[in-house]
């Protein structure tokens, strides 16, 4: 049997965009070439990956099988190319590899900089490859294989990953310099929700939590506008068009350069767990497992920065 990689590649993009047409497309490959290679390749391995009917193609289990096998073998791939070029270019000493990392936005501003700045300067060789997602997409793509290791929050997402603490965070509110509550200490969340909120996307987990929160102690939140990152809301914020819920060590980062205030968020769930995610500590490789180690240090100071 023989696997190429330019029809493994093509099989997860058909399987990534749900259509031959597009995924032809992203592969640079006519539409009826692609075709005939899906066909060779079931014809290969001997097994049904599409049901075809004239309402389209469907993925058979086995296709779902396969689609984490061939995310795994092009990873590791891609981590050979990237490892002889090293080499090719003259270097000879430490260890080698790539790591795929997803993280959530509260683990990417207020945890990894430091982290991956240590690691990458004691491991100059390895490329680590980071994508910003929501936890639950960072738990699926983990399972799925489209990932080595995922930062997110604490949660439950099924027997196909496994989970170890990372760092905890703490929420708090943000609001102009010359709002009425810039001199509280702290504030309960029904002192936030009597003023307009700037809020993060519908997907995010601190969306979900805030609403949720508001809801079990019958409040109603008036959402003024959502974003999708927390620079966008400390400016929202700045500019007086309501007050935000974020974690402490991501507001910190704007106190400087923004007149916001950051006040405690005095409520029991404003304390949360993040979490490493891996598939198991068996499916790293030894970089990947490195890295995750790594990670699960305590913090170290982030320097020339």
């Amino acid at each position: 049997m023989k696997l190429d990689p330019i029809t493994l590649r093509l099989f997860v993009a058909v399987m990534e965009e749900s259509a031959i047409a597009r995924a032809a497309a992203r592969e640079h490959i006519a539409p009826s070439a692609a075709s005939r290679r899906l066909a060779e390749l079931e014809e290969q391995l001997q097994v049904e990956l599409f049901t075809r009917s004239n309402r389209g193609s469907q993925p058979t289990a086995a296709a779902y099988a396969l689609l984490n096998m061939a995310r795994g073998v092009l990873n590791e791939m891609d981590g050979i190319a990237t490892q002889m070029r090293d080499y090719a270019q003259g270097g000879e000493q430490g260890l080698r590899g790539h790591v795929r990392v997803m993280a959530n936005i509260s683990s990417i501003t207020q945890f990894l900089p430091a982290q991956l700045q240590s690691f990458m300067n004691q491991h100059p060789h390895v490329d680590v490859r980071l994508q910003e997602r929501v936890s639950t997409d960072i738990a699926r793509a983990v399972a799925d294989n489209e990932a080595d290791i995922g930062l997110l929050n604490r949660g439950s997402y099924g027997s196909r990953v496994t989970l170890r603490p990372y760092r905890c965070d703490r929420l708090a509110v943000v609001v102009p310099q010359s709002h009425p509550l810039a001199r509280k200490r702290s504030l309960k969340l029904e002192q936030v929700v009597e003023h307009d909120l700037i809020g993060m996307h519908a997907d995010s987990a601190l969306n979900h939590l805030i609403t949720r929160s508001a809801a079990d102690q019958g409040l109603q939140p008036r959402l003024r506008m959502k974003v999708t990152g927390y620079d966008a809301l400390c400016l929202m914020v700045a500019a007086g068009l309501g007050l935000g819920i974020l974690p402490e060590g991501s507001a910190r980062i704007y106190m400087g350069t923004l007149p916001l205030h950051c006040i405690r968020l005095d409520e029991s769930w404003a304390d949360r767990q993040l979490m490493l995610c891996v598939r198991s500590q068996d499916s790293l490789s030894p970089v990947a497992q490195l890295l995750a180690e790594h990670l699960c240090q305590p913090d170290e100071p982030l320097k020339n920065i």
